[in-house]
This record gives C-alpha cells, sequence and structure tokens, in this order.
C-alpha cells in the first residue's frame, strides 16, 4: 500500500508543478478573511464565475469589519451573479459575529470557527489550512474524484470515511495548503477528461436543475430588489413572470428567513 501512496503523491505534486492553477486570486493570500469569502464564494459556483465576483466584492468590503457595518442590500447586490443568496447572509452574519465574540478576527482554532454563521465542517479547516497552514483532514468534490480513480474504481457506495482514512495516510509532512491545491487541481483535470466518479459515493446527490426551480425564482426576487429597490410585491410578481403562486410562496420563504422584508405590502432588501 505504501507504494501506492507513494505514487499518488508523486502523481499529484507532478501535475500541480506543471499545470496547476497558481494564478488564483485566492492562493496569493494568507488572509483568513479573504480566504474564508472564497470558500463560501466556491461553494457549488464555477471557478471562472467566482474570479470575477471574489475581485469586486473584496474591493467594495476590503475588511472584516467594512462587511460587517455593510447593509444587508450592499452585501446581496455585490453577490448578485453568483447564486444561493443565503451564502452572501451567512458571510454577513458570520462577519458581525466575529465583531461580537472574537474582536473582529477569525479564530484560528477549527472549533471555534465552527461557531461562525456559515461555516461547517468543510470550511473551518479549508480556512485553517489556507491561511495558516495547519494540519487537517478534510475532502470536497473534487479530492473525492482523485481518489476515487486511484484506490475504488471497481468500488461503490464509498464513504467519506474511507475517503478521509486515505487523505490521512497520504498527507505530506509539511506544505499541507499546496498539496490540497494539487489534490483539487487533479480532480478538476480528471474531471474534464471523463473521469468524475462522484456517483461512487454514498453521499452522491445529483443537483436539480436551475431553469424552472425555485432557486432560480429566488434569484429573481433578489436581483430584481438590487437593480430596482423597495418594490410592491404585486408588481414584482407581475414583472418576474412566473407563476405567482410559486413566487409568493417563495418570497415568503425568503422572508421567514431574513433575505427579504416586507412592510406595507413593500418587498425590500432592508429592514
Amino acid at each position: 500500500m505504501k507504494k501506492r501512496f507513494q505514487k499518488l503523491q508523486d502523481t499529484v505534486t507532478d501535475f500541480y508543478t506543471k499545470e496547476g492553477r497558481h494564478d488564483l486570486p485566492w492562493r496569493k493570500t494568507t488572509s483568513s478573511y479573504k480566504i474564508w469569502v472564497s470558500e463560501i464564494m466556491l461553494q457549488q459556483t464555477q471557478v471562472s464565475r467566482v474570479k470575477e465576483k471574489y475581485t469586486s466584492f473584496l474591493k467594495k468590503f476590503p475588511s472584516l469589519e467594512k462587511l460587517a457595518r455593510a447593509s444587508q442590500a450592499q452585501v446581496l447586490k455585490e453577490w448578485v451573479g453568483l447564486g444561493y443568496n443565503r451564502r452572501a447572509l451567512f458571510l454577513k452574519k458570520g462577519a458581525e459575529f466575529v465583531m461580537k465574540e472574537y474582536n473582529g478576527r477569525l479564530p484560528k482554532e477549527v472549533a471555534q470557527l465552527e461557531t461562525i454563521h456559515g461555516i461547517g465542517h468543510y470550511t473551518a479547516r479549508a480556512i485553517a489550512t489556507f491561511a495558516w497552514d495547519q494540519k487537517h483532514i478534510f475532502v470536497e468534490t473534487n479530492i473525492r474524484t482523485v481518489y476515487f480513480n486511484h484506490f475504488f474504481k471497481n468500488k461503490e457506495n464509498i464513504t467519506d470515511k474511507e475517503i478521509l482514512n486515505l487523505v490521512e495516510q497520504t498527507l505530506p509532512d509539511k506544505d499541507f495548503r499546496q498539496w490540497y491545491w494539487a489534490l483539487m487541481d487533479l480532480g478538476v483535470q480528471l474531471k474534464k477528461e471523463g473521469k468524475g466518479m462522484n456517483r461512487k459515493s454514498k453521499h452522491y446527490s445529483k443537483q436539480s436543475k436551475f431553469e424552472g426551480s425555485d432557486r432560480q425564482i429566488r434569484a429573481a426576487v433578489v436581483r430584481y430588489l438590487t437593480q430596482n429597490g423597495d418594490t410592491e410585491i404585486d408588481r414584482l410578481v407581475q414583472c418576474l413572470g412566473f407563476d405567482v403562486d410559486r413566487t409568493e410562496e417563495q418570497i415568503q420563504k425568503q422572508y421567514k428567513e431574513g433575505m427579504v422584508f416586507i412592510k406595507n405590502a413593500i418587498l425590500s432588501l432592508n429592514k
């Protein structure tokens, strides 16, 4: 097995040296705040879309304190185009929490990072690894792809526990951030070559189509409000052109989540 581990390490390292995505802006910083922003943006969103938004978002909110003090409408306006707008609220609420509980600085302990709104098991360890080069064990979709291809070509229903065990055994003794970058980049390449095997994962679930979905309606509501400001609910529903009942249902859900606010039948992004 040691030979297989060494072969994986050599393959991953060689690929990253020759073809790694060394130009990604969030790989050129050790700012925990900037890395946190990138990790939330990269959730279920293509890198090409994130690169443009990452730069403009940080120009608008260059520090955690600036983000915490911004209005919800300002944050959502800057987020338009990335989708899954709740992630923007996670960042904003998380920044407010860090200002209050951690004096405006992200804590270095993963257990403390996980107390922050929107930061779970993976994100906490990714921030700690990429910001401070700490040694942690974690997986995401591209990392899974690498291990599926090297160790599980003839197996189905693979658990993350099995993957994490191999990640731990193949982790190098240093340069942890670079190792994980390399794993992710090789995973991306394998998918481009048609070798994506995430269906083998026991935890796999196919992402629903965006077109015609509730997600599309929710995104359209936020986009309209960022472009047009406070609007009567009836007018907004009419302008969007989706099914009236479905649109009103999604607006009510967004209201309960704190995504939008309603006063005298007027819909807005601010209280």
